[in-house]
């Protein structure tokens, strides 16, 4: 039995609803078309460009160039397409190119064909392979059409961070396009469109405080963008077709507005307590495996594997003693499976994995009670091997 409240720590899989975004989504509930032309439609519109304005801020876009979504697989599925338009002229894409480790979102390859989706390898740190790219991107038959890349700015399950801004420099000396899913980066680390090269980014309310079902891609311009996914009345300037999901959107542009807000000691703060938490797991088991630990990573994120330790059981002994952790991507309908990123990066999918993610309201007295539950994991498995 769990002993006292419960320990959220898996603010990968989504963070608590903020109280700024919840005020937010009760205001739009009560709000109508923002497509109408009356007053009270066009209070609706002024209330969703604010929202624009605020998700655009947090990645250092231009408000224009944020369509709405229903959410960041939309906006996946929207990016990789074959078919992008410049204008009225359509511009084909002949394959694209997605790291190992990317999010099942971005993994099934969008609108391409299998035989036009080509894997791009990590290193056993889970940090992509940029000679590797770089090679994809020399033998990238220019005939078929532009090269797309898709490189995520974090990985969801290691928390490392991806060199982007190095990717889109390969990318656009072939002349193609990076598409940059941000869903993990977003109010984490600071994020510039521009300084990072990408031509899209992706990014999802639900991850940053906001309300789910709403996401966003971000263009760093206006002149090349894909062909819409969902097709109707032409709302976003004809890109995302579809009454506006207006309260959604309120409580995004509100989360991303406390996002961005003091996030570089916010995230401080966080690190420290990351810190602590690995440094309590090591004295636990001086025979855990911190992946991605010698790399860059975000603050928040700790993804360990215990040898002998199945992933589906320590997430389920971890949720007795009334700690919620994750055994990694939260988007398979509860399952629990092997990963692909331990995978990718060349380490035993058997091996299993948990991912224990800190955020805004998380303390040193939540550290202490995962810690005090992975002592306990740590201390069955040792008798069990005694026995």
């Amino acid at each position: 039995m769990a002993i006292g409240p419960r320990v959220y720590m898996d603010w990968n899989a989504t963070a608590p609803l903020l109280d700024e975004a919840r005020a937010a989504v009760l205001a739009g509930l009560d709000m109508m078309n923002p497509s109408s032309v009356h007053g009270e439609g066009r209070a609706a519109r002024a209330a969703l460009e604010k929202a624009r304005r605020q998700v655009a801020a947090l990645v250092g876009a231009e408000p224009a160039h944020v369509v709405f979504t229903s959410g960041a697989t939309e906006a996946a599925n929207t990016l990789l397409c074959d078919e992008y338009r410049m204008g009225r002229r359509p511009v084909g894409i002949g394959h694209v190119y997605l790291s190992a480790i990317e999010h099942p979102a971005i993994r099934e390859g969008g609108r391409f064909p299998v035989d036009k989706i080509s894997e791009i390898p990590v290193t056993h740190q889970g940090v992509a392979d940029l000679d590797a790219l770089k090679a994809f991107l020399a033998s990238h038959d220019e005939a078929s059409g532009m090269p797309l890349v898709a490189l995520m700015a974090v990985n969801n399950e290691t928390g490392v961070i991806q060199p982007v801004a190095e990717a889109a420099a390969l990318v656009h000396a072939r002349g193609g396009l990076l598409v940059v899913d941000a869903v993990q980066a977003a109010g984490r680390v600071p994020l510039d469109i521009a300084t990072l090269g990408a031509d899209f980014l992706i990014l999802s309310s639900h991850k940053i405080g906001g309300p789910k079902g709403v996401g966003a891609l971000v263009s760093r311009g206006e002149v090349l963008m894909p062909a819409p996914l969902v097709r109707g009345g032409g709302q976003e300037k004809g890109h995302r077709s579809g009454t506006e999901n207006l309260a959604a959107i309120l409580g995004f542009g509100a989360a991303a507005e406390v996002a961005l807000a003091g996030l570089e000691g916010r995230m401080a703060r966080i690190a420290a307590l990351r810190d602590r938490l690995e440094a309590g797991l090591r004295i636990a088991a001086a025979d855990v495996i911190i992946h991605g630990a010698d790399v860059p990573r975000v603050a928040n994120t700790c993804f360990f594997s215990l040898p002998g330790l199945k992933s589906e059981t320590g997430q389920i002994a971890f949720d007795l003693e009334g700690v919620a952790v994750s055994a990694g991507s939260a988007c398979s309908s509860g399952k629990v499976g092997e990963s692909h990123v331990l995978a990718a990066m060349g380490c035993d999918p058997k091996l299993g994995a948990l991912r224990i993610s800190l955020g805004t309201s998380s303390n040193e007295a939540d550290v202490e009670r995962a810690v005090a539950a992975f002592v306990k994991i740590a201390g069955r498995r040792k008798a069990t091997e005694a026995a």
